[in-house]
């Protein structure tokens, strides 16, 4: 794996994109600057990876879109140290983004596949979070609460399970609708019986499968 200086100018362009696209959190595009996307990318498809786009990875599912990814990484409004969940590993690239923002990520995938290719690749690039196969529309009950929770596939609905593993204070940012297009939501833990709801832009995620999603 080779990170040459064309690699990171080509990076360093995609965080002005981000930047003239509204994100402003300068960690987030420090991550984004830091991280080699041309990594998760055969090299045929290199020119691919420091466009603003999503790409297919395989097993139906792509690598997200950067834009989403720091708007996701964004509104979650996370610190070093923090206990997060991410529902949906797919390539990595988010689990990496997080893991440079200093975060204790769990990470859960559905797909058999991904896990074991994603749990592989990811160390040899330097980052180890903690890795997990099976429904994560269910969550990560076992290691609850978390600081935050973000999901990277679309759901039809906001499981309570989700809700009910995050602590007091503690963000969940999911995307929301059909299966072609989502609201993106963040919805803020105020106490064991409330919690506040935050709507933003329309995104269209791959469905988030299990028995909370759309199924297997």
């Amino acid at each position: 794996m080779t990170d040459s200086y064309k690699h990171k100018g080509m990076r360093r362009s995609l965080v002005r994109i981000l930047k003239e696209k509204g994100i402003e959190n300068q960690s987030i595009l420090d991550a984004v600057g830091k991280v080699p996307r041309h990594y998760f990318f055969d090299q045929i498809f290199e020119t691919h990876a420091y466009q603003d786009k999503a790409f297919p990875i395989g097993e139906g599912q792509t690598i997200s879109q950067p834009y989403t990814v720091a708007f996701q990484t964004s509104l979650l409004e996370t610190k070093n140290g923090a206990k997060i969940l991410e529902i949906g590993t797919g390539s990595g690239y988010q689990a990496c983004i997080l893991k440079e923002l200093g975060v204790d990520l769990y990470t859960i995938e559905f797909n058999k596949v991904l896990y074991a290719r994603t749990k592989t690749f990811l160390p040899k690039m330097g980052y180890k979070p903690r890795f997990f196969v099976g429904d994560g529309s269910k969550g990560l009950k076992i290691h609850a609460p978390f600081d935050g929770i973000l999901v990277t596939a679309g759901a039809p609905s906001v499981p309570d399970t989700l809700i009910k593993q995050l602590k007091i204070g503690g963000r969940l940012i999911i995307p929301v609708g059909n299966k072609s297009k989502q609201k993106m939501l963040r919805i803020t833990k105020i106490d064991e019986e409330q919690f506040d709801q935050e709507e933003f832009d329309n995104f269209s995620f791959v469905p988030l499968l299990g028995d909370k999603g759309w199924g297997a």
